[in-house]
């Protein structure tokens, strides 16, 4: 790596990745900006504005046919097998630091800069020299943190990436763009999935796929079917709106048989697991066992437990919780931390 890199930066046109190019301008020499369509944008920023606003170049990638592919069928397939899909992690790992970053070097960039807020502990970071390889730790904003969508990234990946939100809160962020009149380029930045702005996944599945809903039994926790359903790809694990089926409390969804058609529901207190199985692990840590107290995470939203992890082999393993956890979702992420630190990353293949 040259001593005066070249640094993409990675601008969407909203205000966390302009307060990035700003620093980032700041900090290095040679810079030029990166905006990616996915061919799912209701309107597309001024890529002109941007460069005038840095005074740098920023380039225009059509990833459209990558994003279809790899985020997109991603997340139909994993409906249809009865999972529950994540589509912004795969998106960071498939394209933003993968497909992305391979175009920013075509253009000759060394390093690739994001608004992410998370921290990467690698070269430009830090200069312990005990460092081997990079890895990844939570934002100092706990609130906006985004270290569980990163989770899965490898530490080759890693060592090329810099955050420079990382030690910024959004308030902070928001007051910096207005001390240096960095002002969006776009409407405000949404947090939903970004090709469903209308949040009705099954439509677009039907959509997308012409293969419509089948109707199958509902059965509950006595193993008694109470009702019926239009479809599993309606549902996911936890979910409470949708059952449509009356009971003395509420029902929720517990399991998903796509092999038999049946939703498995259940009252709110039944609803708690202690035990996962997890595939595709990427670790990120030099020890592997006997690791049964770290903390794991298994949502974006969910707060981190206590669990221990025994490995099957070296991609997969069982998480036992030491307190039941609600709606372990097959198909999400379960990340795996000791403090800040991002240990590794899986996903949820089943519950036991």
């Amino acid at each position: 790596m040259p001593d005066s890199p070249v640094v993409a930066v990675a601008l969407s046109g909203g205000i966390d990745s302009l307060v990035t190019g700003f620093l980032i301008k700041q900090r290095f020499k040679k810079v030029f900006g990166i905006h990616f369509t996915t061919g799912y944008e209701t309107s597309l920023p001024d890529v002109s504005a941007l460069a005038s606003i840095f005074g740098f170049p920023v380039h225009t990638i059509d990833l459209s046919r990558e994003f279809e592919t790899r985020v997109v069928d991603y997340f139909i397939s994993t409906y249809m097998a009865g999972k529950t899909p994540n589509p912004c992690l795969v998106c960071n790992l498939q394209i933003k630091f993968k497909k992305l970053f391979e175009h920013a070097q075509t253009l000759g960039a060394d390093l690739m800069a994001t608004g992410h807020y998370a921290t990467v502990v690698n070269r430009y970071t830090c200069t312990r020299e005990e460092i081997i390889q990079a890895w990844l730790e939570r934002g100092a904003d706990f609130t906006k943190d985004q270290s569980y969508f990163l989770s899965m990234l490898s530490p080759k990946i890693l060592e090329n990436l810099v955050f420079p939100l990382a030690d910024f809160t959004k308030h902070q962020v928001r007051q910096l763009a207005g001390q240096h009149d960095l002002v969006p380029v776009v409407p405000n930045e949404s947090q939903d999935i970004c090709f469903l702005p209308d949040k009705n996944h099954w439509a677009f599945i039907n959509a997308k796929t012409k293969i419509f809903p089948k109707p199958g039994p509902v059965v509950d926790s006595q193993g008694k079917t109470v009702g019926s359903h239009q479809g599993l790809h309606k549902f996911t694990v936890g979910q409470r709106k949708g059952i449509n089926i009356p009971g003395p409390a509420p029902y929720y969804v517990k399991k998903i048989d796509i092999k038999t058609n049946t939703l498995h529901i259940c009252f709110k207190s039944d609803l708690a697991q202690k035990r996962m199985a997890v595939e595709q692990i990427v670790w990120n840590y030099p020890e592997k066992e006997n690791l049964k107290h770290i903390e794991v995470q298994i949502r974006s939203a969910h707060k981190a437990a206590t669990a221990g992890l025994d490995w099957d082999d070296d991609t997969s393993g069982i998480v036992t919780f030491e307190t039941p956890q609600n709606a372990i979702t097959p198909g999400q992420a379960a990340v795996f931390y000791q403090e800040n630190r991002v240990l590794g990353a899986g996903l949820i293949s089943a519950t036991q």
